[in-house]
């Protein structure tokens, strides 16, 4: 099982693309501006689409992948999200206003999109890997996502801000081997860290100490224009761990 990062920052401009990672070749965790950067072969195998959230930072992309590809597909795309995150996507996004709905399109019995929802702490299987949301913390209803090939496990935080609920789950893992967590903000935008519920670099370094494996912990979601001095502040108030920043085109072995 391999993990490809297409896209990692909380924004855009130069070679930034929000967040989106292709799981082998027909998975995709998110659907950020970084899916813009696969061909037209490459979108149209991909089958399945696990949402963290309905932010359009990490949704933006799925239009346009049915307008583009749809076509070309033999079977609808399916896109797992909790219930609450697949009623607004059906609401604000696919609903003939700002984009068309392609759970109608070219027919409701042969749609290109399908959705499924999944409750927290569900897993889905497939081809044996197994991926299962945890919590997340967020302004609006969200999850992260734990990657398991049964060799090695890996957990995306998605967007959250403090958040007991998800240690509880990291730490039960006996296979992980990589963390992405969240990190948006400086300490010096603390409080619209707290607004918005992300992650600062002292709110990082808190959450940290209650992490009780030793796996490998990369920093992603980080805002255009302070990549450097977030990292230097993780640098600085982070010890034990040596946290990396996750880089466009990362590759993870499962």
């Amino acid at each position: 099982m391999k993990l490809r990062v297409l896209g990692c920052s909380g924004g855009i401009g130069g070679n930034l693309r929000t967040t989106s990672f292709l799981l082998d070749h027909d998975v995709l965790i998110d659907a950020g501006t970084g899916v813009g950067e696969l061909s037209l072969t490459e979108l149209a195998m991909i089958d399945h689409v696990f949402v963290t959230h309905s932010h359009l930072d990490h949704i933006t992309c799925i239009p346009f992948m049915l307008d583009s590809a749809g076509f070309m597909r033999d079977r609808p795309l399916t896109v797992y999200a909790s219930e609450e995150t697949l009623d607004i996507l059906k609401q604000h996004i696919f609903n003939w206003k700002i984009w068309p709905d392609f759970s109608e399109i070219p027919n409701a019995r042969q749609p290109y999109l399908r959705y499924q929802s999944m409750e927290l702490g569900e897993t889905v299987v497939l081809n044996g890997r197994k991926i299962t949301s945890v919590p997340a913390n967020h302004v609006v209803p969200a999850v992260g996502y734990h990657l398991d090939s049964g060799k090695a496990s890996l957990v995306f935080s998605g967007d959250t801000t403090t958040n007991d609920a998800l240690w509880k789950v990291v730490n039960k893992i006996e296979n992980l081997r990589y963390l992405i967590i969240e990190t948006a903000f400086s300490n010096r935008e603390k409080d619209l860290a707290v607004l918005s519920k992300h992650l600062c670099t002292s709110m990082l370094a808190g959450e940290l100490l209650k992490y009780k494996r030793d796996a490998e912990v990369f920093i992603t979601h980080l805002k255009p224009g302070e990549m450097e001095l977030i990292m230097q502040e993780i640098e600085d108030c982070v010890r034990g761990l040596s946290p990396k920043m996750l880089l466009n085109n990362q590759e993870f072995e499962l």
